[in-house]
């Protein structure tokens, strides 16, 4: 029996980053970027107005308030997404909305606000004038040039994991694709003779497959694809038929049939089928878990594919999951932060770790005026599923510890439903 370290380890040291993909960049969010992105050209690619106004020069303005208005002649309009031969000399102003590009010798603009063109229509007096009612220094709502992005500026870097924003800095530099590293395909298969699929009848002596569902719905919040292969029985053949379907795939990832007794023959499987690097961790829930890989071959290329056996009880299932499974997904995608938060909170029950394993119990954590708390779900046996919905972090007590009491502090890993308590 392997520590956790040890197992993540191996299983880190196995799997690779995959390969990069080009695809449309409404496709690449949450992917990491293959390439550094550098800038062809300044964003602003001019100066122009921040504001709907007039282009001025600043020192034409200096003196200008709202009982002493300072008139300048409006010698003509530019309007976003047209440029304007006009140069402005002293004494005159253009009439500017937002984005449009600022005049030759215009250096501020001033809002329409801080003119007087509204009581200008309102009195039907000409538009060929317009007074200032407020000086402007010299800048005043304009966007420099180059001021957000400089050409030949590396704006995103390769490795990075691109968000809404960074989607946006691609359009705004005209690129409609991105290469990214790809999501990886990870097939999905549970066993056992007693499972029946969601949406059919039970027969006597069956359960329905939760693994399945949750096993695919982690991949998906990784950032993986999940490729639901059924489920296998409890015989060498039909889990052996079921696995080759499933080998077309980054990884494989069974639930069931990797612990001790006659029926688990997971463990046989692969060892047929290919090598088992480790198939138990000291860890509760999740104790029985196989790890290695399968061969297979496609024309004369052959290859080892990861394989993840996880165990059969449900929360050992999601507890091995979020411990092994996820950072492998992470690291195929090209991540490289694998950990999640770790938060220090006072627990309200004693936790007992009467084997000497790493013991995760289901918490749900809230942040208080006095710091972290963490309240058990309920019962924490390996097959209570809703001790698992209920929970947004895992309180760990580590090996070496027989027990933590109440009202002590514990480590707790923070789970994707715990975002919102910051």
């Amino acid at each position: 029996m392997i520590s956790v370290e040890e197992a993540l380890e191996r299983v880190l040291s196995t799997v690779r980053v995959l390969e990069p993909e080009v695809k449309p960049i409404l496709d690449c969010a949450g992917q990491v970027l293959a390439e550094d992105i550098v800038a062809g050209f300044d964003i602003p690619p001019h100066d122009n107005s921040a504001m709907d106004g007039f282009a001025v020069l600043a020192g034409d303005t200096s003196t200008a308030g709202m009982k002493e208005p300072v008139y300048l002649d409006v010698i003509g309009e530019v309007a976003a997404g047209y440029t304007s031969s006009l140069i402005l000399s002293r004494g005159k102003a253009v009439r500017i909305m937002t984005g449009a590009p600022l005049p030759a010798g215009a250096d501020a603009v001033v809002q329409f606000e801080n003119t007087d063109e509204t009581e200008r229509k309102r009195n039907n007096q000409p538009l060929d004038k317009i007074g200032i009612l407020a000086p402007a220094a010299r800048g005043l709502n304009v966007r420099l040039k180059g001021e957000d992005i400089q050409s030949g500026q590396v704006v995103l870097k390769k490795g990075c994991t691109l968000y809404p924003a960074d989607i946006g800095v691609l359009a705004s530099l005209g690129q409609a694709q991105a290469a990214v590293i790809r999501r990886p395909v990870i097939s999905v298969l549970s066993t056992g003779d007693e499972l029946c699929p969601a949406g059919q009848p039970l027969l006597p002596g069956q359960i329905y497959d939760s693994n399945t569902y949750t096993i695919a719905a982690n991949i998906a919040m990784c950032g993986g694809v999940a490729r639901i292969i059924g489920i296998g029985r409890d015989t060498l053949a039909s889990l052996q038929n079921k696995i080759r379907h499933g080998l077309d795939a980054d990884m494989l990832i069974t639930s069931g049939g990797v612990s001790r007794g006659d029926y688990d023959v997971v463990k046989d499987v692969l060892a047929h089928m290919g090598t088992i690097s480790f198939w138990t961790v000291r860890m509760k829930p999740g104790k029985p878990i196989a790890f290695g890989t399968l061969k297979t071959s496609r024309g004369s290329a052959v290859r080892d594919i990861p394989h993840l056996g996880l165990p059969g009880n449900p929360v050992s299932s999601m507890n091995t999951f979020e411990q092994f499974a996820r950072p492998a997904i992470f690291k195929m995608l090209g991540k490289t932060n694998f950990k999640r938060p770790v938060v220090l909170a006072t627990i309200d029950q004693d936790i007992v770790n009467d084997d000497g394993r790493r013991v995760f119990a289901r918490v749900h954590v809230k942040r208080t005026a006095e710091g972290w708390t963490a309240a058990l779900t309920g019962p924490q046996g390996s097959g209570i599923l809703t001790s698992m919905s209920a929970a947004n972090g895992l309180a760990i007590v580590l090996e070496d510890c027989p027990l933590a009491r109440a009202g002590e502090q514990v480590q707790v890993q923070l789970l994707d439903n715990a975002a919102g308590i910051y």
